[in-house]
């Protein structure tokens, strides 16, 4: 029997599925048979739950035959976040927590008209569940990551095609655009489960210094139960509290309408110059044993997936970790002040709140390790103890006029010197001044006549000379 090289055939003439051969090869010639699929899915981080394993793979399926817009299924990231965040208890939100969600958050915005002079944003605020968190915010998530995870699966579709024998290639034929579509449903399941999951530890729309949904102010009762946990406090204090931090982070992202912009491009230009190596993910599609889940498990966990960083995009995340830091320092000193004397839990709060940001949760890690990037302000401690310092110097509203345009904030100096800002900042300002003054001068035509004047007071002193003189040649 002949057999069609577009549908090779076993050795019992039964057809072979070319994807089916092509994976048998990528694995070693060992194909799925030994592969338990739930030890597989805990080896790359998926949920163990067969049900919803085989939802999500029969999703993959679907999407890995279908056409994308781009490198990435943003559908397969949304719809697996969704999934995951409603995987545990995520209840709706019910009246009651509505009306304690916005009377936390009133009550927030009069405790903090007198502690800055960034005025009310008029907000109303909002109660989420999880997954009301997942669509308020995966379109700013998209913006974050697109660019690095394009990268990502573009290097892993390369690196398939690059392992696939020869003679796969030609068999493969019209398939040629499932397996283009892989590296994006892969990295799209990866990034839906570490958003999903991320949506069980926040508790406000601003909770990582970002802000994931514009113009939205918002808790999410559940996970502000959660991180009430453990800490003997009542559960008005926990939320009044967060929701002042909430309440401070919208008056700043609204009332500095720059900062926003600033930050997420900051964080877009970080992940369009992240590099992947794609040596690495080469070897381990060569050398992984698939009946191996543990080995699997390992070869994740060394980052074979991570980007590497550059010497360039170490300093472009210094500056960035520096802007998040000095947004978390400030909501941070006006939170303490607003709740000062009004919240006796406020000094345990605030110490646990900086805790908790210096380190993230399991969630913040997946995630980073994902896109190689890690958004926790790692100074914030120091860029507190900044804006307190500037207070003490300028008032309260010298302090919030720093916020008036980019130029004006900060370095990392400053963090590490916050008592020679003011003084740094004096010397920038008279040379900036300078500067201004001889650029006004001469679009004035001041150079001009100065010129002009020195010009003419020398040829009168030259003549007054000659006049003097008797041997001059004029006499």
């Amino acid at each position: 029997m002949t057999s069609n090289p577009n549908n090779p055939s076993n050795d019992d003439d039964t057809p072979k599925d070319p994807l089916a051969e092509m994976l048998q090869n990528l694995m070693g010639g060992q194909g799925m048979g030994n592969i338990d699929p739930a030890e597989l899915a805990k080896a790359a981080g998926l949920p163990n739950d067969p049900q919803l394993l085989q939802q999500m793979f029969a999703q993959v399926q679907a999407m890995m035959s279908s056409t994308s817009e781009g490198p990435v299924n943003w559908q397969l990231a949304h719809e697996n976040a969704r999934r995951v965040a409603a995987a545990g208890t995520d209840p709706s939100v019910n009246a009651q927590q509505a009306k304690e969600v916005d009377e936390a958050l009133r009550l927030a915005e009069l405790w903090l008209d007198p502690v800055t002079d960034l005025s009310a944003t008029g907000l109303i605020g909002r109660a989420w569940s999880r997954a009301e968190w997942v669509e308020a915010t995966l379109g700013t998530w998209k913006r974050l990551t697109e660019p690095v995870a394009n990268s990502i699966a573009n290097a892993l579709s390369n690196a398939l095609t690059q392992q696939m024998p020869e003679e796969m290639k030609s068999m493969m034929g019209g398939a040629s655009s499932m397996l283009q579509n892989m590296g994006g449903a892969i990295f799209g399941m990866q990034l839906g489960q570490a958003i999903g999951a991320l949506s069980a530890e926040v508790v406000s729309s601003t909770d990582i210094g970002v802000p994931l949904a514009d113009l939205e102010m918002a808790l999410l009762p559940a996970n502000v139960a959660k991180f009430g946990e453990g800490l003997s406090l009542p559960e008005n204090d926990v939320r009044l509290f967060l929701a002042v931090r909430e309440a401070a982070h919208a008056r700043l992202f609204v009332q500095v309408p720059w900062l926003r912009g600033h930050l997420l491009g900051a964080i877009e230009a970080y992940a369009r110059g992240i590099h992947i190596d794609m040596s690495r993910i080469e070897d381990l599609a060569r050398d992984l044993d698939p009946s191996n889940p543990e080995g699997i498990q390992e070869a994740l966990s060394q980052g074979v997936f991570t980007p590497e960083r550059t010497p360039v995009q170490t300093a472009a995340l210094e500056k960035l970790e520096t802007a998040l830091a000095l947004v978390e320092g400030w909501v941070d000193e006006l939170t303490a002040e607003a709740t000062d004397k009004v919240l006796p839990s406020a000094t345990a709060l605030r110490e646990t709140v900086r805790r908790r940001r210096a380190t993230g949760g399991p969630a913040e890690h997946a995630f980073s390790s994902l896109v190689g990037l890690e958004l926790r302000p790692r100074r914030l401690r120091e860029a507190a103890t900044l804006w307190a310092t500037l207070k003490e110097e300028r008032g309260i509203a010298g302090r919030d006029a720093i916020w008036h345009h980019p130029d004006l904030l900060p370095t990392g100096e400053d963090l590490d010197d916050p008592k020679g800002f003011s003084e740094r900042r004096r010397l920038a300002e008279a040379s900036d001044s300078e500067v201004d003054d001889a650029l006004q001068k001469l679009l004035s035509g001041g150079y001009d006549t100065t010129d002009d004047a020195e010009t003419s007071d020398s040829r009168d002193d030259e003549k007054e000379t000659d006049d003097n003189d008797p041997d001059s040649p004029s006499k």
